[in-house]
């Protein structure tokens, strides 16, 4: 099974469409994109099929209607599709389905949720053919994840330790302190009998906190992957893999040699097949190894790949099919377990890209992919190759909108060395008159853009287009996708050559006369934020407008107050601050706010512990003590590292394009107004 990659998408509900048609006006007949149009997108995030090959299950994201629904993120639905493409839905409305998987027989599927009723998450299990859902496991807290053993007789469940009764006790008369780093609660292994309806679950004794589990299909096993704490750092650069018995004796262990993907086991269970980095300081993980049954040494079976493995399935017991992304594509492979040159199934050229698959039993395959033109899709291919088909359509109206062009491009940086990015055009030139531009840069930096569907909130590039704006998406040095070589290019210089690369992006882009360099703005989440800042502070002068999202302003506070030192240490840094103070000083965007002169609009969520809220209230300050530029920081309550509720994500959808418009169209000066309009059903808008 796999699950997409990125985030959750937005939604409008059908009633709000009549309303909308209205208010976004000739948006609807010329085909341009609306900021509606893009708050009710819906996606495909997670599929299994059947093991006869025949039926897909799949979750559906499916979010709220705006000014209609109760604000909060996006639903999670079940739907099944057959070969023909006839969808049915199983499990919709205000749910949140996760985790699907058939049962060995193809008749159920087994799902996550926590429906009308339930205290915690709970496992289901629901028949293809007729009958309702029923709990098939339950715990004190949430199930966060489940694998079924091959023969479904037997499920192994993840779930964070419960808090004691005199604990919630205690909190019920008001002692709700934390203590930080230390009141953390493991994720336990269980294991349940689905055979026997009334047996219990049984706990499995595991030293750590268990972040995934997978059945070997013996039975006699299972391999987990298992951090010393359950808290951020840990569970991304000190989790390791670990082999037990269902009583949970140790049985052999994997000192994989840094950040760790996806587990899978060869059909006889001889060997473990896992997504790891290189090393220490591979700040992705993207290669792929494969250990025997009982662990221990591991083999590189794709040595100097020129991309990175994202998912990975066994198609007999000597070949593993893998799916890497390699530039701004994706390829679908085969290798022999021990190793050799691997044969392409579906090549790295232009179509779908691909960002997960699954396996049937027969050797039919679904995988989810997205093209320019559409979001996340589940797509099936027939066991002997050949051109995947696609199965679903989630968005049917998208075929009403008229979307611009998008464009792979290369450039050579200041250096030399090739940089890759995708632009957006205009949906609408006037013949050879300059144009706008919005550079959006990616975050990580460990991530790239692939050249599919990116319009989401905090990225609208299709509404943007069709408001006359060019795209620019820069794959950076240090982006994933082209190779271990080259994500590592700026380790221990973050920033530096990096947002570089992205300044020589605009310049290739002003010198084929498409973009005005006078009106050029820049945003992005996270490490985007960080270029953002760095847009609108060290490179003032290249920019007229910047919208830092969830980023970055001070280095040394970062590395100290956010949950990633470590993280930050092994693979981005080398050092620490007290070991190389001027070198964070200089990397800090708030170091160089007396060169402003870029009119700077700063959102970020309250509760974000990843760059915790302080970096732009620090931004801010700085900013606005200077008093060169207008500044403004807007705060989102409950939201961490990323917007998640609808009207979280549409108030930074209409902020972000705003401020854009304001500055890069605009008469620019003083700030527009703080109020925004909304056009919600209600009342037609909203403040």
């Amino acid at each position: 099974m796999m699950r997409m990659r990125g985030g959750r998408m937005s939604r409008a509900g059908t009633c709000v469409v009549a309303v909308l048609c209205l208010l976004a006006g000739s948006a609807w007949a010329n085909g341009g994109m609306t900021l509606e149009h893009v708050a009710k997108l819906r996606g495909v995030t997670t599929a299994a099929i059947s093991p006869d090959g025949n039926q897909v299950a799949y979750a559906l994201s499916v979010p709220r209607a705006l000014g209609v629904d109760e604000d909060g993120p996006a639903w999670s639905e079940l739907h099944v599709v057959d070969a023909s493409g006839n969808s049915r839905g199983f499990v919709t409305g205000k749910v949140n389905v996760g985790g699907v998987e058939w049962f060995a027989d193809g008749r159920e599927i087994a799902y996550l949720a926590k429906r009308q009723g339930d205290d915690t998450r709970k496992l289901y299990r629901i028949p293809l053919y007729g009958g309702e859902s029923r709990a098939a496991a339950t715990l004190k807290s949430d199930i966060t994840a489940f694998h079924l053993s091959a023969d479904g007789r037997r499920a192994a469940l993840l779930a964070s330790e419960p808090e004691s009764d005199a604990l919630k006790a205690l909190k019920k008369q008001g002692f709700t302190q934390k203590v930080y780093e230390e009141d953390w609660r493991p994720v336990q292994l269980w294991i349940q009998d689905l055979a026997n309806e009334t047996s219990q679950p049984r706990l499995v004794p595991v030293e750590g906190s268990v972040q995934s589990v997978q059945w070997s299909p013996a039975g006699d096993r299972l391999a987990l992957l298992v951090a010393p704490r359950q808290l951020t750092d840990d569970t991304l650069v000190f989790t390791r893999v670990r082999i037990v018995s269902p009583e949970g004796r140790v049985l052999g262990t994997v000192d994989n040699p840094g950040k760790i993907g996806g587990l899978s086991w060869s059909p006889d269970g001889e060997h473990l097949a896992f997504i790891s980095a290189e090393d220490e300081q591979d700040a992705q993980q993207g290669r792929l190894f494969v250990v025997g049954k009982n662990g221990g040494e591991w083999r590189d079976l794709l040595p100097g790949l020129e991309g990175h493995v994202v998912d990975v399935e066994w198609r007999d017991a000597n070949t593993l099919m893998f799916l890497s992304h390699e530039g701004v594509q994706a390829r679908l492979g085969t290798v022999a377990v021990s190793g050799g040159a691997a044969q392409t199934v579906l090549p790295a050229t232009e179509g779908p890209v691909w960002n997960g698959f699954a396996l049937a039993a027969q050797g039919n395959a679904v995988l989810l992919g997205s093209t320019p033109q559409h979001p996340s899709e589940a797509f099936v291919m027939a066991a002997g190759g050949g051109e995947p088909r696609r199965l679903t359509d989630s968005n049917p109206w998208l075929k009403d909108v008229r979307l611009a062009r998008q464009e792979v491009i290369r450039y050579p940086a200041r250096d030399g060395l090739e940089i890759e990015g995708l632009l957006v055009h205009p949906l609408d030139r006037r013949g050879n008159t300059r144009v706008p531009l919005i550079v959006v840069v990616h975050g990580g930096p460990e991530a790239h853009y692939s050249n599919q569907w990116l319009t989401a909130y905090s990225q609208p590039l299709h509404h943007a287009a069709a408001q006359g704006y060019a795209v620019f998406l820069p794959n950076y040095r240090s982006s994933t996708g082209r190779g271990v070589a080259f994500s590592k290019q700026g380790f221990g210089r973050p920033g530096m050559e990096e947002f570089d690369d992205v300044v020589d992006g605009v310049d290739y882009l002003v010198g084929t006369g498409l973009v005005d360099g006078d009106k050029v703005g820049i945003t992005g989440g996270s490490y985007g934020g960080y270029a953002s800042a760095w847009g609108a502070t060290y490179y003032s002068e290249r920019f007229a407008a910047s919208v830092m999202f969830v980023g970055i302003s001070d280095q040394a506070s970062l590395v100290t107050t956010g949950d990633i030192p470590w993280e930050q240490n092994l693979v981005h840094w080398g050092t620490w601050p007290w070991e190389n103070p001027e070198l964070y000083r200089q990397t800090s965007p708030i170091t160089h706010a007396q060169k402003s002169n870029t009119p700077t609009l700063i959102l970020h969520g309250e509760a974000d512990p990843r760059v915790p809220v302080m970096q732009s209230y620090m931004m801010y300050r700085y900013l606005k003590l200077a008093g060169q530029a207008p500044v403004r920081l807007v705060l989102y309550p409950g939201e961490g590292h990323g917007n998640a509720r609808g009207a979280s994500r549409y108030d930074y959808s209409v902020r972000l394009m705003q401020w854009m418009d304001h500055y890069l169209k605009g008469p620019g000066g003083e700030p527009p107004a703080y109020q925004v309009e909304y056009a919600l059903p209600a009342a037609g808008a909203g403040r």
